[in-house]
């Protein structure tokens, strides 16, 4: 008889054994894996954690893919289909963007106003930049300025005039020249005053057109030609014919170098304008207005770099004319004192870990806070006493406290400005710290001031956030229009005050609008 059959032995599929390296694709006429084969369920590489490791109690996403013999661990499995080209960013699109790209924008959940709309906030963000560069100057230039006069000294410069260009609270200001690249520059010598210093403070403070700009600082005698008012025995005793007469000895004294040229102090400008303010309370009032604006905006900068403005009066608060329009427009410029000047701080001073604490009486802090503005929590109040100020309305101490009704003066009504003004001074000297607004909420209002919305919008429909969302968009179109237009007929190049409203559509949404609006119009 034959012998009997051998006995069927086990065998090991390979589907339940260690995939071998191989192609990442399946050949033809690979066996697909069997029923009660191990299949490996392997997530994507790029939903790994950020170590590289994959997650270990992680659900599996996706469907499981049973892993043949020709895939190893970690090998992305095959693609079914070539992937799309990535959608060009609303950043980069321009007039010349292929159609082919614009198709892919338009088929986007978005749609076409969502494209338009994302656009206009990228031309916005592009111009604000190109106008800002042109306002400051280019960065990369200021660079090469810095390394070219670290270690320059007064016999490097060019004294301009002997006279100080301006006299700060805390300095004096010469006009210099300095020859780079083969062109002449101007700027500004800043000589501190005795006990008002803050050099330390200064050098750190980064770029910002509300924020006075350093180049470099050096240490040596001042010159005899230069005059400082005011200081007996350092400057020259002329005789009456003017010539000197015995020359007293200059003192060794450390010297800043600006960019910016200051003409006047906010003090002065606010002096000489009583009779602009009569004739042009309007024209007058929205300059006050873009003036605080700018200081908002610096006092913004300042607490991002934890520093306080040393000294916030109009003394210390220098005003800069801004860039000569083309030569196209020479015969357009507008008469001193309409022009909008920029407004710089120039006094800083780091601020501590430990704060005047507040008393416990709120009288007695709001005096306190009036009287002493140098601690940082007294931003909100001097800013208030400002726009008494700018407005020529008394604010003094002694006015203030003589009021038994505890009432703040009364601010005349002369323009469309005149009412918020007096709303947002009532907001930042409120008595009770807690009520009064900050530097961040008082900028949103004189922007709302200044280019709206208006509380007009409000009389045909309630206020919403749609409405406030649907008023932007239109104005944001406007804008862009307003500027195509002044390109094309070379009437007015962008200044600072356009720089200023493109700044604003730029970042404010329609919450933002609310929020402002509910403080400005309660």
């Amino acid at each position: 008889d034959p012998p009997p059959p051998p006995l069927p032995k086990k065998q090991l599929q390979r589907a339940e054994s260690l995939p071998e390296p191989g192609s990442s694709h399946r050949r033809l006429g690979d066996p697909e894996p069997r029923a009660g084969s191990i299949v490996y369920s392997i997530p994507p590489a790029h939903l790994w954690h950020e170590e590289g490791a994959p997650p270990r109690d992680r659900p599996s996403w996706g469907p499981k893919k049973p892993l043949t013999k020709s895939q190893s661990l970690g090998e992305p499995p095959a693609r079914s289909s070539p992937q799309k080209a990535p959608s060009p960013s609303l950043k980069e699109l321009t007039f010349a963007t292929a159609d082919r790209e614009l198709g892919q924008l338009l088929e986007s959940p978005a749609g076409v106003c969502g494209v338009v709309l994302g656009c206009q906030e990228a031309a916005l963000a592009r111009l604000s930049a190109h106008m800002q560069e042109e306002l400051v100057g280019p960065e990369e230039r200021q660079q090469l300025l810095e390394a070219e006069l670290a270690g320059k000294r007064w016999a490097a410069l060019g004294v301009l005039d002997p006279r100080p260009c301006c006299q700060s609270g805390d300095a004096w200001y010469f006009r210099v020249g300095f020859t780079f690249e083969h062109s002449q520059l101007q700027f500004a010598a800043k000589v501190p005053k005795p006990c008002c210093s803050s050099l330390g403070v200064q050098s750190s403070l980064g770029t910002h057109c509300g924020i006075q700009r350093l180049l470099g600082r050096f240490t040596d005698r001042l010159p005899r030609e230069l005059l400082l008012p005011g200081i007996p025995g350092k400057q020259s005793q002329g005789s009456s014919e003017g010539e000197p007469a015995c020359p007293a000895p200059r003192p060794v004294q450390q010297v800043l170098l600006c960019a910016e040229v200051p003409q006047q102090t906010l003090a002065d400008f606010v002096k000489g304008s009583h009779a602009l303010h009569r004739t042009s309370p309007g024209h007058y009032e929205r300059l006050g207005c873009l003036l605080l604006l700018q200081l908002c905006m610096g006092l913004e900068h300042l607490r991002g770099q934890n520093v306080a403005q040393g000294d916030l009066c109009p003394e210390n608060l220098l005003l800069v004319q801004c860039p000569c329009p083309p030569q196209s427009q020479q015969g357009q410029k507008e008469p001193l004192g309409l022009s909008l000047p920029r407004l710089l701080i120039s006094s800083f001073f780091k601020v501590q870990e430990k704060q005047r604490p507040c008393s416990s009486s709120q009288e007695q802090d709001w005096t306190q806070g009036l009287a002493a503005p140098s601690p940082p929590a007294a931003a909100e109040l001097n800013v208030g006493r400002l726009i008494y100020q700018i407005l020529h309305v008394d604010i003094s101490l002694e006015n203030i406290l003589g009021f038994r009704s505890r009432r703040l003066p009364e601010i005349p009504s002369l323009s469309i400005y005149s009412a918020g003004l007096k709303r947002l001074a009532t907001l930042l000297l409120h008595r009770d710290p807690h009520q009064r607004v900050s530097i961040e909420q008082a900028r949103g209002i004189l922007q709302v001031l200044l280019w709206g919305p208006r509380q007009e919008l409000f009389a045909r429909s309630r206020k919403s956030l749609a409405l406030l969302r649907s008023w932007l968009e239109v104005k944001r179109a406007l804008l862009l229009l307003r500027f195509a237009e002044n390109s094309a007929g070379a009437r007015v190049s962008p200044g600072l005050e356009e720089w200023l409203c493109c700044r604003y559509f730029q970042g404010v949404t329609e919450h933002t609008l609310y929020q402002v609006t509910q403080l400005l119009y309660a």
